[in-house]
Formats: C-alpha cells, structure tokens, sequence
C-alpha cells in the first residue's frame, strides 16, 4: 500500500498565520548541507536562490530534500520569469516561487499563469513523475495543486515601483517582494540601495502593496535598514545570506590572526 501524504504548508498559509514579520536569509551556496544548517537555525523563511547562485535543477532538488522535515518555510528564486522554468521548480517540489524582474502588471499575470494548470494557467502536467505530487501519492493534487502554490513576484526596477500597485492587484499574486539593490542601479544608484531616494522608492512600494492588500516583503542586510522597513510595515524580510555570513566572519577570523593589509572586500547588498 503507497504511503499518501499532504503538502507542505505553502509561505502564505505562514504569512496569513503570523503576528509578526517572518525573518528569513538567502542559501546561496547551493550546498544541501548549509541548507540543512540553515533550516535549523531558527529562522521563519529560507530562499533557496538560483539568480545570482550556481543551483541548477539538482542542487535545488537537493535543497529541498535536506530541509523538508524543519520548522522553516522555504521559497526558491527561478533565474528568470520563465513558463519553463517555473514549471520545472514547481514539480521539483518547490511550493513557494520569488519571481524576479517583474516590472509589469503583464510579467506578474505571466508568472502566474505559468504556475497554475489549465485552465487557469499554462503549466504543463506531469504529476506522476513529480516529488511535486510525490509521484502521484498526494490524493487529488491536479485539482489542488493551485492552492498549495505561493506566487512571489519582485519589484526591482523604477518602472516597477511606479507599476507597484498594479503588480499587487493582479489576481493570482500572493505578495511582493522588493529588491533595492537592483532598484538602486536603475535609479542610476548602482551599489547604493541605503540612498535616500532609493529608501524612499521602497517605502512607496511599501505604502502600494499594502494598500492592495498583499502581503509585503523586503531585502536588507543593514539592520538600521531593516529596522526602518520593519517599521514602514514589511510583512516579511530577508537579513542576510549563508555566503556572506560565511564571508564576514572568516574576514573576522583573519582580522584577529593575520597582520592586516591594506586591501579589503567592497560592501554590497
């Protein structure tokens, strides 16, 4: 007899369920094994990234793997608003996708239907050969399979900050995350994101989506930052990474052992 099982509690059932901000970092490394550490570090959220991160479809995999069992919520970033590669990280086992680069009304409708069978969307079906519906062993998942998906899409551009409220009333998007790092280079701020006009471009957004009703998230590395945007009313943030923590602190461990130089890292993100 096959073992039939549930889900994975998806990030809006856990945005929906909590009286605070969800605090969460960045896995980049693309090691299952910090994954796994960093999934029991006590952190409401973990993004598995795929962006800016050497993870393909197997690492993620994975990744996957090693924290499911955890007490962490887990969001996975496509390298694109792709169909296809939404609908390969989706069958992966991915639940909830941060989809970058949205600047429209029309690239967050696209991220969407590329998330949901038909037909309400365009993804393609292939349960019986997916963890997604653990090959088949989730009872009814083709016809429950949209309510257990978790649709992040990321403003990161001036053209999206002036789109944001649009962007969070598309119907199908579960809530938005804003990038200033990026939003920084298009303001022609590159490597700036703590630039007043840049903060200010993220609390706008901040005020929108809010006002649209959705669930709204930011990345922030600065603690006085974070702070300011747990304050503007952020319903999730990002406060770090796996490969910077691990930057930092062996720079820490070379500082009190090794005569100091005159070079040093450049500050980012």
């Amino acid at each position: 007899m096959p073992l039939r099982v549930n889900p994975d509690p998806s990030f809006k059932d856990a945005l929906a369920a909590a009286d605070r901000p969800l605090a969460g970092m960045w896995v980049c490394s693309g090691s299952p094994l910090v994954a796994e550490i960093c999934a029991g570090s006590g952190l409401d959220w973990l993004l598995i990234d795929a962006e800016h991160s050497p993870n393909g479809l197997e690492s993620i995999l994975a990744q996957l793997q090693a924290v499911n069992g955890y007490p962490v919520t887990v969001v996975v970033r496509p390298p694109a608003n792709d169909p296809v590669l939404i609908k390969q990280y989706l069958d992966l086992g991915a639940q909830t996708l941060l989809i970058p680069m949205v600047h429209t009304a029309a690239d967050a409708a696209a991220a969407v239907a590329a998330a949901h069978y038909p037909p309400d969307g365009i993804r393609g079906v292939g349960s019986a050969l997916a963890r997604s519906a653990r090959w088949n062993r989730i009872p009814h998942y083709l016809a429950g399979a949209g309510e257990t998906v978790t649709m992040l899409v990321q403003i990161e551009s001036a053209e999206a900050v002036q789109n944001a409220a649009d962007i969070a009333e598309t119907d199908g998007v579960d809530g938005v995350f804003i990038g200033p790092s990026d939003l920084a280079a298009s303001m022609g701020l590159l490597g700036q994101q703590d630039h007043p006009d840049v903060v200010a471009a993220v609390e706008n957004s901040i005020r929108a989506v809010k006002a649209a009703g959705k669930p709204v998230g930011v990345n922030a590395f600065v603690e006085a930052t974070a702070r300011r945007y747990l304050a503007a009313g952020v319903d999730f943030i990002l406060v770090g990474a796996d490969v910077a923590l691990l930057a930092r602190g062996s720079e820490a461990l070379a500082t009190g052992y090794v005569p100091a130089t005159d070079t040093g890292p450049t500050a980012s993100y």
